[in-house]
Order: structure tokens, then C-alpha cells, then sequence
């Protein structure tokens, strides 16, 4: 065993410190952002801080420090000595969806926290059994899906949830924002070395933080009270929850099942992802990190999934090797046990992180292009189409829903709004976008009988609402699933339509664009 553990890839270097500052930054946001989910419906703090936090602490900070051997062995099976870890932490969506659709549903109907709290927990165990499941099949997903159409969903995706918030934050102060972003594109786009041989994107913070505290920005009274949930907070196991949730899950494990699946897939994506820039992980170990360390975080009381993350060639571009993953996990841990959660974006400006996670977006969305052949980039641009439905259908219900109206799917679309249409085409949009693209990608390569079929089985898949539908359930995407029908039926007929036309041209086949 010490043997795989030797030469490759040093467990640091100095070039992840600038790894280190983006991952840590995005993790640790993410986990304050779920904790504060809690915090705002209510929850109390002696559940949340005193058992919720710890036990996400493990399932988080553990993952970075697994990935990093992971890593280490990749390095020292290959002999490279600059392999990246692969990012981790808590799904995004997924701590929206546990706080308000099972948690905030659960308290509303019992009024006990307690069992509110079961059935989040217990949410979290079937993502992580399904998770588990999914990490031994998604190796034979790979076979079925193009790496055009996994890599394309996935930059919809980084363009979407993981950059446009941020973009947006960033102009809402630009003065400081700007600055940021202007250091980071310089530091790892040109390459132009910073003061003092400062990492780009330490220096972009440091500045940030400074220039949000001369001018007011920052809030000294924040720093105080974040002071007073110091105290030292350590896991424990919470098994006596299990019965209860059980008996309070039943009404959400319609939306549990694909969001599990999303979870994996999305895994599996990132993976091809660094697949495509060089570094072949093995599948089922490393998808069974955020699997395993989810159902160990839902013993310890923890409602929020793990996933790995996207942005493996942002990372790797930045100069990120191993140290940024394992160094990320034992900060996790560390602010986690000693209630400093608060105190650290007490202190520092979110709007000087976020254009690390802008470039992230940008190098993700870069590689989807570029390792995909020149004729399938129409399939990966559309493979987007579902990701910024979903991004835009939610902002435009948040937006309808804080000024207290009520949607109205006729009105909007007479002024132009096609909500509707976009949250059907968002119904499941990661699995969408991938099913969308693979379907272009055999029509581009003139395999219109593969392409009709794939068609079918959308249309299966939507029929049941594991695409297209907000809910599983029979018939809840039938409108869609009618759609792929006729779809597959004109790809059908293109198969025999002049047949003799179905074989690409050699130079075509090869690589090269047909005139």
C-alpha cells in the first residue's frame, strides 16, 4: 500500500495554494449557505450547530482529504507529478430542495422539529444508497452518453448555477468585484505574476477584503456576533432519528429519486471531465466517495448530500494539484468542530470570492468545446438549452413570488414569457441536456436509427417524469414524451430516406467539416 502512495505528485505544492483559496471559498460558502437555510426556517441552533453542522463537517472535509489519496495514487501509478483531486462538497440543489420541499413541509404539518429533522435525514440516506447504486452503473452510462453531450451538460451547468449568481454579485459591486476579477483573469489567463509572488487569487482576495472594509462595505457588528458561536461542537451519531424519518419520507421520494440520480450523473460528468483533460480516475471508487460519505453524514444527523464537483480543468489550470483538496477538507473540519463558520465571510467579502468561481465557469465551458469534435459543438450548445431554462424559470418564480404574485403561465406568455415551456424543458436539466445533445450527435453522425431510439426511450423516460416533468409519476411528462415520439418518428424516416447517404464522408468521419 505504501508503495501507491510514493513518487507522483507531491501532497503540495505552492501552486495549490491558489487552488486552495477558490475551493475552500466555494465549499465553505456552500456550507454556510445550506446551515443558513435552517437557520432561516427556523430550526433550532441546538440542532443545527450542535449536531447538523459537525456531522456535515465529516461528510464534507472527509471527501477533500479521500480525494486527495485518491489523487496521490493516480500520481504515483502514472508518474505525473501535477494530477489534480477532484473537487468536492455539498450539492447545491440539494440543500434547497431538503430545507424547504422536506424539512420546512415536515415541521409545517407536525410542528416537532425533531421530526422535521428525521425526515431530512433520512431524505439524505436514500441519496446516498441511490448514489451508491449509481456509482457502479454510471460506468456503463459512459457507454451510452457521448462525451460531447456529458461534457456540454455539464458547462450548461457551470455557466448557469456555478457562474451567473456570482457574475451578478460581482456587478452589483463592481468596485470591488471587478478588482478581483481583473486579478484573477490576469493572474491565470496571462499568467502576469503578482506582488510579492502572492497567488492571484490570495492577492485578489486580500485586496477585495481591504477595499471592502476602507469603504464601508463590511459590517464590524457582524464580526461580533459571529464571535458568539464559538464553542467546540463534535459529531455524533443519530440512528434513533431513522425510524421516525422513515415514517415521514414517503410523500418525497418522488422528487428524491432524480435528484439522487442528478447527483450521480453529475459525478460522472465531472470525471469525464477530467477524463478528457488527461487524468483517468477509477469510476466506482471515486463516485463511492460522495455516495459513502453521505449515508455516514446522514448517520451523524446531516440532511445535505455530497457530490463531487465541477471544474477539475479550471482547478488543474489554476495550478491546483492535491494540496488544495486534502488542506480544503482539514479547514472544513477545523472551522467546523470550533463554530467559526461565521467568523471567516464575517471577515471576508463573498463578492472578492466570486470571480474565482466566474473563471471556473469560463475554463469549464472552454474544455467542453474544445475536447469535442468541430461537428458536435452544435450538440453541445444545445445541451446548454435546458441548464438556462432552469437557471432563468427559477429566478423568474423567485422574483414573481417576492413581490407576492402568483403565476400566471397565460399572462407571461402574452408578454412574451414562455415560463411554462421553460420549466418543461428544465424538468430534470442535466439528464435533459445530456439526452437532447446525445440525440444531435447521432443525427450529425447519420445514425438516424440510434438517434430515433434514443428518441424512444425519452420518451419513456418522460412519459414517467424522469424528464420534463417536475414529479415522478405516470404521465406527468406525457406532453413531452409525445414530442420525442414524433421526434424519433421523423429520425425513423430519415433512416430510410435515401439510405445511401447515412455513411459520413471519410474526411468528415476523420474529424474534419463537410463544406
Amino acid at each position: 500500500m505504501l508503495d501507491t502512495m510514493r513518487g507522483g505528485t507531491p501532497w503540495w505544492t505552492k501552486t495549490d495554494i491558489n487552488g486552495y483559496f477558490g475551493l475552500f471559498s466555494n465549499v465553505l460558502t456552500n456550507f454556510l449557505a445550506a446551515i443558513g437555510l435552517l437557520v432561516l426556517i427556523g430550526m433550532p441552533g441546538n440542532i443545527v450547530f450542535g449536531t447538523i453542522v459537525p456531522g456535515t463537517a465529516i461528510a464534507v472535509g472527509f471527501g477533500g482529504i479521500l480525494l486527495a489519496v485518491q489523487a496521490k495514487r493516480l500520481g504515483a501509478r502514472t508518474g505525473k507529478t501535477d494530477v489534480t483531486a477532484m473537487p468536492y462538497g455539498l450539492s447545491v440543489p440539494h440543500y434547497f430542495a431538503v430545507a424547504f420541499g422536506v424539512i420546512g413541509v415536515v415541521y409545517s404539518v407536525t410542528g416537532d422539529w425533531t421530526v422535521a429533522w428525521a425526515a431530512g435525514v433520512v431524505w439524505n440516506l436514500i441519496q446516498g444508497l441511490i448514489m451508491a447504486a449509481g456509482a457502479f452503473i454510471g460506468i456503463y452510462i459512459k457507454r451510452w452518453i457521448p462525451r460531447a453531450a456529458m461534457l456540454g451538460a455539464l458547462a450548461g451547468l457551470a455557466i448557469t448555477y456555478i457562474s451567473m449568481n456570482p457574475a451578478g454579485a460581482v456587478f452589483a459591486t463592481p468596485y470591488i468585484g471587478m478588482m478581483s476579477l481583473a486579478i484573477v483573469l490576469a493572474g491565470w489567463l496571462a499568467l502576469k505574476k503578482m506582488p510579492f509572488r502572492i497567488p492571484a487569487g490570495a492577492f485578489a482576495i486580500i485586496l477585495g477584503t481591504i477595499l471592502a472594509w476602507v469603504t464601508g462595505h463590511m459590517n464590524p457588528a457582524e464580526v461580533t456576533q459571529s464571535l458568539s458561536d464559538i464553542g467546540v461542537s463534535l459529531p455524533s451519531f443519530t440512528f434513533h432519528l431513522l425510524g421516525t424519518g422513515f415514517q415521514q419520507i414517503a410523500p418525497f421520494l418522488p422528487a428524491a429519486i432524480p435528484l439522487a440520480i442528478y447527483d450521480f450523473i453529475e459525478s460522472l460528468d465531472n470525471l469525464e471531465s477530467a477524463e478528457a483533460g488527461g487524468e483517468k480516475y477509477n469510476v466506482p471508487k471515486a463516485m463511492m466517495v460522495p455516495a459513502g460519505l453521505t449515508i455516514l453524514g446522514s448517520f451523524l444527523g446531516s440532511p445535505f448530500p455530497t457530490i463531487i464537483y465541477i471544474g477539475h480543468p479550471g482547478w488543474k489550470a489554476a495550478g491546483a494539484h492535491i494540496g488544495y483538496s486534502w488542506l480544503t477538507g482539514v479547514s472544513v473540519l477545523v472551522i467546523a468542530f470550533v463554530g467559526l463558520l461565521n467568523l471567516v465571510l464575517s471577515i471576508i467579502p463573498l463578492v472578492a470570492l466570486f470571480p474565482i468561481l466566474m473563471y471556473i465557469g469560463m475554463v469549464i465551458v472552454t474544455q467542453a468545446f474544445a475536447t469535442t469534435e468541430q461537428r458536435h459543438m452544435p450538440a453541445v450548445a444545445l445541451s446548454f438549452m435546458p441548464l438556462i431554462a432552469g437557471f432563468v424559470s427559477l429566478n423568474v418564480r423567485n422574483a414573481i413570488n417576492a413581490v407576492g404574485g402568483t403565476v400566471d403561465y397565460d399572462v407571461l406568455a402574452a408578454e412574451g414569457i414562455p415560463l411554462l415551456g421553460w420549466e418543461r424543458l428544465s424538468g430534470g436539466d442535466i439528464l435533459v441536456g445530456m439526452v437532447l445533445a446525445s440525440i444531435v450527435v447521432f443525427l450529425i453522425d447519420r445514425q438516424f436509427l440510434k438517434a430515433a431510439v434514443y428518441s424512444l426511450a425519452a420518451a419513456v423516460l418522460s412519459f414517467f417524469g424522469f424528464l420534463h416533468a417536475a414529479e415522478i409519476g405516470i404521465g406527468t411528462g406525457s406532453e413531452a414524451a409525445v414530442g420525442y415520439l414524433v421526434f424519433g418518428a421523423v429520425m425513423l424516416a430519415m433512416n430510410y430516406y435515401r439510405s445511401e447517404e447515412n455513411i459520413l464522408p471519410a474526411a468528415t468521419a476523420a474529424g474534419e467539416t463537410e463544406e
